[in-house]
């Protein structure tokens, strides 16, 4: 086999254990709550701390890849990932749990932008591209569902800081892998790393994750929650107007301009933004009301999955037939109508309704993920692969983290005004509020079978109403494509830029403004050199 493809093959390696923490954590929530005495703000916070970190380093992350070599970033990041792992196994509190996966979320940010900015290095056939491009996607979305089922197991047969064990051997194959197949690429004349817009990105994002994070406890009135809000949207806002001045800017607004590269990722920040919700919420769900163990949750979970599988397969072609955008907004409008079918449960649904839905939303990921990812790194000048790339995985993760944020407090709003707790005492009260785990321990210790009926109906009608916040945002993105996203697959024009049409020389049409075709887009030379 070509070595090019091997090289993949270590990439792919890295993206799995990516994708895997960026939900394996999700089954062993209600372990970790009931072990560790954790509420549900600390429980999104243990799974958002990973995904905030990891979004917010990755424009920097880009731009040191392609100043000082893509691969030894790499590896460095693979470096801190394992690092991060082996403290998280071995601690036992929420606060190291929390600060374990802040250290993992650093080595991911170095890690999932320059695996996909050496793509264009290692394939310099649009078509191979294309087909590489497929697979790491792929990677990365099945990482996800795949996470909380190696978790299930695990719970089973070991403790729960054996979800973070697994990691060792992936990131060591990974990193010898990278080391003897990956070539060294790098672009010496990119801007340098900005000091003040990293620690924009990451103050903005992680105070405006904070207060929706908190809000559902405090209220969205306090002086906290507003504070952190506005000091949130006040960070970023400053960022994009730094970023705006500067010469070579680390936040590259011209992409964000370019109406393909927006829209596709947008597209990809939707299907984040829902698929991590529901994988933080349906865990719960499966275990606490439906009564499954950690493996059990897992293993039902695979209908998604499947589904996923079936869509990544057939969505390169289906597009390369239709068209993106005909492909991207139907599987937003599948994925819609999966959420909507999901805000239908009720306590005594059974898992038969979740696993369709389940599969149904499944088709929609596949066949949204894979042409918008493709699509969007297509409209990517080579030179600013790197950095290119980071952005639109930074906007990607950044819709993740914002799901797990803003689902879960909607969730933990609804179930605590929802869940009867009327002759309790106000300390077992508050603890029965946390999560409906919190609340089933109360229930066991005081032998109340109506407070458990009634924090599962409570989390049903939650969970209810954050799928149908997400069915609502799958539409909306379905109309913003298929009236707004070029079609250039279907309707070439050669005669407007006769040299794009030969060779692509333009680098993909985002400078010149140019609606941008992945099969056109020049690679990226070895050396990274122009």
């Amino acid at each position: 086999m070509d070595r090019r493809w091997w090289a993949l093959g270590a990439l792919v390696a890295s993206m799995l254990v990516l994708g895997f923490d960026t939900t394996i954590l999700n089954v062993a929530l209600p372990t970790m709550a009931a072990r560790l005495g954790a509420t549900t703000g600390q429980q999104q916070w243990m799974a958002d701390v990973y995904v905030v970190v990891f979004a917010s380093l990755m424009l920097p992350a880009g731009l040191l890849g392609d100043r000082f070599g893509r691969r030894r970033m790499l590896l460095t990041g693979l470096g801190v990932f394992l690092a991060g792992s082996l403290v998280g196994a071995f601690v036992h509190s929420v606060e190291l749990v929390i600060v374990a996966r802040a250290a993992m979320g650093v080595g991911a940010a170095l890690v999932m932008p320059l695996a996909m900015s050496v793509l264009p290095s290692l394939f310099r056939a649009p078509a191979d591209r294309v087909k590489a491009v497929g697979i790491i996607s792929a990677a990365s979305a099945l990482g996800l569902p795949l996470g909380p089922i190696v978790g299930g197991w695990l719970l089973e047969h070991f403790w729960w800081g054996s979800i973070f064990v697994i990691n060792i051997p992936m990131v060591a194959i990974s990193i010898a892998a990278c080391v003897f197949l990956l070539p060294e690429t790098r672009d010496p004349s990119s801007p340098k790393v900005d000091v003040l817009s990293a620690a924009l990105t990451v103050l903005g994002l992680g105070s405006l994750i904070y207060g929706i994070i908190e809000a559902p406890g405090r209220g969205w009135g306090s002086a906290l929650v507003v504070g952190t809000l506005t000091a949130g949207v006040l960070l970023l806002g400053a960022l994009v107007l730094r970023e705006r001045r500067v010469i070579r800017p680390m936040l590259d607004m011209t992409l964000l301009c370019h109406r393909g590269f927006l829209l596709n990722t947008l597209a990809a920040t939707l299907v984040m933004f829902v698929l991590s919700g529901l994988l933080f919420l349906l865990p719960v769900y499966l275990q606490a009301v439906l009564g499954h163990d950690a493996f059990g949750t897992g293993l039902r979970l695979l209908p998604m999955m499947g589904g996923l599988l079936v869509a990544a397969r057939t969505s390169g072609k289906l597009a390369a037939r239709l068209g993106p955008r005909l492909v991207i907004s139907a599987g937003l409008v599948v994925l819609a109508f999966a959420a909507f079918l999901a805000s239908s449960t009720t306590v005594d649904s059974g898992y038969g309704t979740t696993a369709l839905w389940l599969s149904i939303a499944g088709l929609g990921f596949g066949f949204t993920v894979v042409p918008s990812m493709d699509a969007a790194l297509g409209a990517l000048p080579a030179d600013r692969a790197g950095s290119g790339s980071g952005l639109l995985l930074t906007v990607r993760q950044t819709g993740g983290a914002i799901g797990i944020a803003l689902l879960g407090s909607l969730l933990a709003a609804t179930y605590g005004d929802r869940l009867s707790t009327a002759g309790l005492p106000a300390a077992a009260a508050d603890s029965a509020r946390d999560s409906v785990v919190a609340a089933h321990i109360v229930a066991d210790r005081l032998r109340l079978p109506d407070l458990t009926a009634s924090a599962n109906s409570a989390y049903v009608h939650g969970m209810d109403t954050a799928m149908v916040v997400c069915g609502i945002a799958a539409l909306a993105a379905a109309l913003l494509v298929a009236v707004l996203l070029p079609n250039p697959g279907l309707n070439p024009d050669p005669d407007s830029n006769p040299e794009r049409a030969e060779d692509g020389a333009d680098g993909g049409g985002v400078a010149d403004g140019g609606d941008a075709d992945v099969r056109t887009v020049a690679p990226l030379p070895v050396d990274g050199r122009q």
